[in-house]
């Protein structure tokens, strides 16, 4: 059977990252979503399983200790983290699994899963990305410059992703993404054991 593929999916706040993954998925029901855990309480309408797997904190580091995460960070004294067994479970199935990460635990993963299929997704220029953090309304002139100078310094790190996508428009960006898991799938390394099961054949006649 052959290996699914890890598609990994960064990008700055503002950038539309979490719609463009929804809607991967949804026009892609065979492409599989990781589940991130955490330590912090569960938001309204969040559920254990689905949004995340809510953790008390010493199971979160039981986790850490026993190697079971894939990555993991404190943000704001909570632990967030990707549990390994699960993608290892769907990848070795031959199914797609896409991860929605930002660039500090992208680039862990990177390291781990060097032939995981890293994309960068990028705002159609700085002004549009303002433009539509303001359009939230949800910050202030302090809370936007801070999300603004971490968006270039995420832009900054974008060189060590494979590809580069910018959403522009939503439909299109997803359209590319999934031009690139094809491509990626018809790659010669991806087909290895096909070829060699082919040549064995061959040379049975």
């Amino acid at each position: 059977m052959k290996q699914g593929c890890l598609i990994v999916v960064s990008g700055p706040s503002g950038t539309g990252k979490g719609t463009v993954c929804a809607s991967l998925l949804a026009a892609h029901p065979e492409i599989a979503y990781s589940i991130s855990a955490t330590t912090r309480q569960p938001r309204d309408g969040e559920h254990n399983g689905v949004n995340y797997y809510f953790l008390e904190k010493p199971a979160f580091e039981r986790m850490i200790a026993d190697g079971e995460l894939l990555e993991w960070a404190e943000v704001y004294g909570h632990y967030y983290g990707t549990p390994l067994r699960p993608i290892q479970e769907k990848l070795a199935d031959g199914q797609d699994i896409l991860l929605e990460i930002d660039t500090q635990g992208a680039l862990k993963v990177q390291k781990k899963c060097p032939d995981g299929i890293f994309i960068f997704l990028l705002p159609p220029s700085l002004t549009e990305l303002e433009r539509r953090i303001r359009g939230r309304g949800t910050e202030d002139e302090k809370d936007l410059a801070r999300r603004l100078a971490a968006a270039q310094k995420e832009i900054d790190v974008a060189h060590r992703y494979r590809y580069a996508v910018v959403n522009d428009k939503v439909d299109t960006a997803v359209a590319k993404i999934a031009a690139i898991l094809t491509a990626e799938h018809c790659r010669m390394e991806a087909n290895r054991q096909l070829l060699t099961e082919i040549a064995g054949t061959k040379e049975k006649r």
